[in-house]
């Protein structure tokens, strides 16, 4: 059996061993970086292992995505507080983010944090809204939180805990002044979510940048392109596996 179908018929991230976890994740990284949307040695992207969420994958303190192996990635506990104490302890802003998320939203299976450029262009405005402009704009329609509270690194669990209230049922946030933050249940969807929300802040600065009035659409035709969106999951699945192919056929070495 593939992986997509595991993850179609699975109710949970949880019903799917932790080594398929590993690998789909690994290969998120890979693909961060093969899209460049990645930063240095920074960002971090987390999946949930257990029913509550509360146990986590995440990436090494300050290893390059390019680099990241399914073995490497460390297991964690949003209730363990000695997890930074430990020889092996993750960034502290990684901490700080994904370890109080996963304690306050168990939706949030699969939660990517990125800088990509466009994406966080659109996030530096005073107004960072992602308007309808077109069918991959419009997928975001009324879907995505707005932070414009940013004040400094993401380092304290107050913070985690204020940004996991302000992301709430939503599954993408733009962080202002800052970058991105998307969740998911797979990280197939997560993948497909950044990959179009990328996408159409390039489109969005695109159109910006001729200087004349957007053609936004009306709120009744985004809302019906957004779920127009959420209808095809099945594509979201593909859009992953196809790019894990990819993956393979340039370099295995995300599944070790």
């Amino acid at each position: 059996m593939s992986n997509v179908t595991n993850f179609r018929t699975a109710s949970s991230t949880s019903d799917i061993p932790e080594w398929q976890l590993r690998v789909d994740l690994a290969a998120a990284f890979r693909l961060a970086a093969h899209y460049d949307w990645h930063e240095a040695v920074a960002n971090h992207f987390s999946l949930a292992v257990s029913k509550d969420g509360k146990k986590f994958l995440m990436n090494p303190r300050w290893r390059h995505f390019s680099k990241i192996k399914a073995s490497e990635l460390l297991l964690l506990d949003s209730n363990d507080d000695s997890t930074m104490k430990k020889p092996d302890a993750p960034d502290l802003t990684a901490w700080s983010l994904h370890g109080r998320l996963h304690a306050a939203l168990p939706q949030a299976r699969c939660i990517i944090h990125l800088h990509p450029p466009y994406a966080t262009a659109i996030a530096s405005l005073a107004d960072p809204a992602i308007k309808p402009i077109d069918q991959n704009t419009a997928r975001f329609f009324n879907r995505v939180a707005i932070d414009m509270s940013y004040g400094g690194m993401a380092n304290t669990d107050e913070e985690g805990d204020r940004l996991a209230r302000l992301m709430g049922n939503k599954s993408i946030m733009m962080m202002g002044n800052h970058g991105v933050l998307v969740c998911a249940a797979t990280v197939a969807e997560a993948f497909d979510l950044t990959y179009y929300l990328e996408k159409s802040c390039k489109n969005l600065v695109l159109a910006y940048q001729t200087g004349q009035k957007l053609h936004i659409m009306s709120d009744p035709v985004a809302e019906k392109t957004a779920q127009e969106w959420q209808a095809d999951r099945e594509q979201f699945f593909a859009h992953f596996e196809q790019m894990k192919l990819i993956l393979d056929e340039a370099d295995p070495s995300y599944k070790k």
